[in-house]
């Protein structure tokens, strides 16, 4: 590693700390000064202006904030909230992959997934594919649906609830509360 590289930090984390300080304004615009004083707090080491600054138009360019006049500059907010960036950076990734390799893609996915995970995987997928059924859009929490009698067994192999009707309807990924509304 050279000396130009020893102090650089792992890419991402300059962004990820500016959308931690967003998101703990809870809903109160902030401009790159306010992120900047919000960032020496919690990284204990200052950024320039600029470099937030450069950030934020990043962070805005990629759609993950929003931003309105403040000024001669910019107030931002998220336009998600931490697991609604991330579910939208999964189906980002989904969405880079051929459609012939999307079974694929999302089977390789499932595969690598800790117990847990899995079957709360297979129980939101039940519960999105008894809303959709029902004409509603799916807006329950992960949470609701960890009583154990709901949970399947995922030793027990069976096929992923509406994994391949999901793909085709994506009527509920335009109403999920955690997007904002933005369709998918």
């Amino acid at each position: 590693m050279s000396d130009a590289t020893a102090g650089r930090r792992p890419a991402g984390e300059l962004e990820a700390s500016v959308l931690a300080a967003l998101w703990a304004a809870r809903g109160r615009a902030l401009t790159p000064a306010d992120v900047q004083r919000e960032l020496g707090t919690s990284l204990g080491s200052s950024l320039a202006r600029t470099t937030v600054t450069t950030i934020l138009a990043r962070l805005f360019e990629k759609g993950s904030v929003s931003r309105t006049r403040s000024g001669r500059g910019y107030a931002y907010l998220p336009v998600q909230d931490s697991p609604g960036l991330a579910a939208r950076r999964m189906r980002t990734e989904l969405d880079k992959s051929a459609d012939d390799d999307r079974g694929t893609v999302l089977a390789r996915f499932v595969s690598e997934l800790a117990p847990d995970d899995e079957a709360l995987l297979r129980s939101l997928l039940a519960h999105a594919g008894e809303s959709v059924a029902a004409g509603g859009t799916i807006s329950v929490e992960p949470a609701e649906l960890l009583e154990p009698a709901d949970t399947p067994d995922p030793s027990e192999g069976a096929e992923l609830p509406g994994a391949r009707t999901h793909r085709a309807d994506r009527t509920h990924d335009r109403t999920h509360p955690t997007d904002g509304g933005a369709g998918g």
